[in-house]
């Protein structure tokens, strides 16, 4: 990751660390985080938020941070204070805007970040210049080709239709009226396996059939829009399978961290008011650590 983003995103994790996040916050947080890791162009990126109402007043701050670290020079000795500096500006900004928006209206806010981008990049058109030796000229439309990459449409989109256009079973509607129960009913049995785990007590067996059910309930999060929830499901599908085949060894550190993402998962999933950010960003760092693991052997 880009020092830049890096500094950045470290410095929204720390302010939000000292404010009283709802679950709904805490998903805006995650998506802000994920935004900024995966833009092009961040600094575009920032310019076009001051002029979305709701990101405007952070955009503000992001881009004296974004300025402070690419068009001056850095004092490495006071680069601690200044990052300290940096984040208790953005507990104020930061407030601000989560409480503007909830994670529906802020994928809302990216969605137009994406769609000024593209607008940005899309050259004006050009006049054609016309023929003063010729007059009269009579075109046939009927024998231009379309160009095919206006007409292209985004795997997002692509996605969307289908969901719109697929016929629901009457079992699938029943599972989402449940899907709470559905997702709970999982938790409880991996978190007992997790204490036998240490002790070599769990079975190759069990952990197959665990990780398989947490990579189902993930692809279910993910397809109803619960991202955050989506990821901890897979992180401990993988996480299960690693320990399965003896790519990852179930030391204390590693069974905590398949903890704090059930820990996340449960708190999202019944909505409790309680800041489990600590929880969060354990789940997340060690879902990195694991990413770059491979699973050997037949799963």
């Amino acid at each position: 990751m880009e020092l830049i983003k890096q500094y950045i995103i470290q410095s929204i994790s720390t302010a939000s660390n000292n404010l009283r996040l709802s679950t709904q916050k805490i998903e805006v947080v995650a998506l802000l985080r994920e935004a900024i890791v995966k833009s092009e162009n961040l600094e575009a990126d920032i310019r076009s938020m001051k002029k979305i109402t709701e990101l405007s007043t952070l955009a503000i701050r992001l881009n004296e941070i974004h300025t402070y670290l690419t068009q001056n020079q850095i004092d490495l000795i006071k680069l601690s204070d200044k990052f300290k500096e940096h984040s208790q500006y953005l507990i104020k900004d930061l407030s601000h805007m989560l409480d503007m928006v909830n994670p529906t209206t802020f994928r809302n806010a990216l969605e137009k970040l994406k769609e000024n981008a593209v607008v940005a990049v899309i050259p004006e058109p050009v006049e054609p210049i016309p023929n003063k030796n010729e007059n009269n000229i009579n075109i046939d439309l009927s024998k231009r080709k379309p160009d095919s990459k206006l007409f292209d449409e985004t795997e997002s989109n692509k996605l969307k239709e289908k969901i719109i256009f697929e016929e629901e079973k009457e079992d699938e509607d029943l599972f989402f009226q449940n899907y709470e129960n559905e997702i709970l009913k999982t938790i409880k049995p991996i978190d007992g396996m997790l204490k036998q785990l240490s002790k070599n007590e769990v079975s190759s067996e069990e952990l197959q059939i665990f990780a398989k059910k947490m990579k189902i309930n993930g692809d279910i999060s993910a397809k109803i829009g619960f991202d955050i929830i989506a990821n901890m499901h897979w992180i401990i599908a993988k996480a299960l399978l690693l320990i399965r085949t003896r790519e990852l060894m179930p030391g204390k550190d590693v069974i905590e961290s398949v903890r704090a993402c059930l820990i996340v998962i449960v708190a999202l999933v019944r909505g409790k008011e309680v800041d489990i950010n600590n929880y969060l960003n354990r789940a997340e760092v060690f879902g990195k650590e694991i990413q770059t693991l491979n699973i050997k052997g037949s799963i």
